[in-house]
């Protein structure tokens, strides 16, 4: 089923689509929210303050962003080394010409082979589909990333992968926007991304529960598109782990809540860093994965 939030004077109210919208009150696809009703029109006043149109699907209480793509990585790290290390990038592109072998240092750290690796990132910078949005103030290199997103609508704590994934309350199109000329040093610090990451993320006005996605959630397909072309057609294909995985690793020892969000990481080809495409004032972004949802954004200065 996918539904929404729409906002109805100084309410945020949920709407289910069957043949068409209609109200939905009786909704809660995540459980009861932790939140107050004046909290979350507090966030909602922001967004539109900004420019947007739509609302969050549902307010997350925390944003774990897995990396589960090989692929996604090694693209990456060519486009980051071609953008802002020319010499390395000439001395890479040679070695993987010669050897026709992907430069060592350019796939996932040893324990990505090992065990689900994520970091936690800001889950209070939120924004809707449809919010204007700006490279932060210390960047020139403001780029976008598709990913799969998922939300739990029960606790879990030492779960085993088969019961981690019945967890899952609905999913969602998420876009993790990170500012890459900073990220590299910050990851090099031991202590993972910072204000590369944190100033802002969006998800698609819409969601979907997860009955309708669990049984094919290895091919969900979707399409990044810049000013109304499509420039990257991406699949779900192609994880490390499995979402069950994914969740049992983070509920080891650790109590897991309804409403908290997790990421896939970027489905390969999800990112300009991956397509040479950096986003720039003026431009119109949109990131949709079929049956899920879509995000759009207007860049601006």
């Amino acid at each position: 089923m996918k539904f929404r939030r729409v906002r109805i004077g100084d309410r945020l109210v949920y709407e289910r689509h069957d043949s068409e919208w209609v109200d939905a009150p009786e909704l809660a696809p995540l459980g009861p929210t932790p939140f107050s009703s004046s909290y979350e029109i507090s966030v909602d006043d922001a967004a539109r303050a900004q420019g947007a149109t739509a609302c969050l699907p549902f307010q997350p209480l925390s944003f774990r962003d897995f990396m589960l793509y090989e692929q996604h990585n090694i693209r990456a790290s060519r486009g980051l080394v071609e953008r802002f290390h020319p010499i390395q990038h000439r001395v890479t592109s040679a070695w993987e010409s010669a050897t026709g072998k992907t430069f060592p240092l350019f796939r996932p750290n040893a324990l990505f082979y090992r065990q689900p690796m994520y970091y936690m990132s800001n889950h209070v910078t939120f924004v809707p589909s449809t919010t204007p949005i700006s490279a932060p103030g210390y960047s020139s290199a403001l780029d976008f990333e598709l990913e799969l997103g998922f939300a739990l609508a029960r606790p879990l704590r030492n779960a085993t992968p088969q019961e981690a994934v019945q967890a899952i309350g609905a999913f969602v199109v998420l876009n993790d926007l990170s500012a890459r000329d900073v990220q590299r040093a910050e990851m090099s610090s031991g202590f993972g991304p910072q204000k590369a990451k944190h100033f802002a993320s969006s998800l698609s006005e819409t969601a979907v529960t997860a009955e309708g996605l669990l049984d094919r959630i290895d091919a969900i397909t979707g399409t990044v598109a810049i000013n109304g072309t499509v420039i990257s057609e991406v699949t779900s294909a192609g994880m490390q782990w499995t979402l069950g995985e994914m969740l049992a690793h983070a509920s080891a020892s650790e109590t897991l809540r309804p409403g908290e969000l997790f990421g896939t990481g970027t489905l390969p080809g999800g990112s300009g860093m991956e397509l040479g495409y950096w986003l720039q004032p003026g431009d119109h972004l949109t990131l949709t994965l079929d049956g899920i949802g879509t995000i759009e954004h207007g860049i601006v200065a």
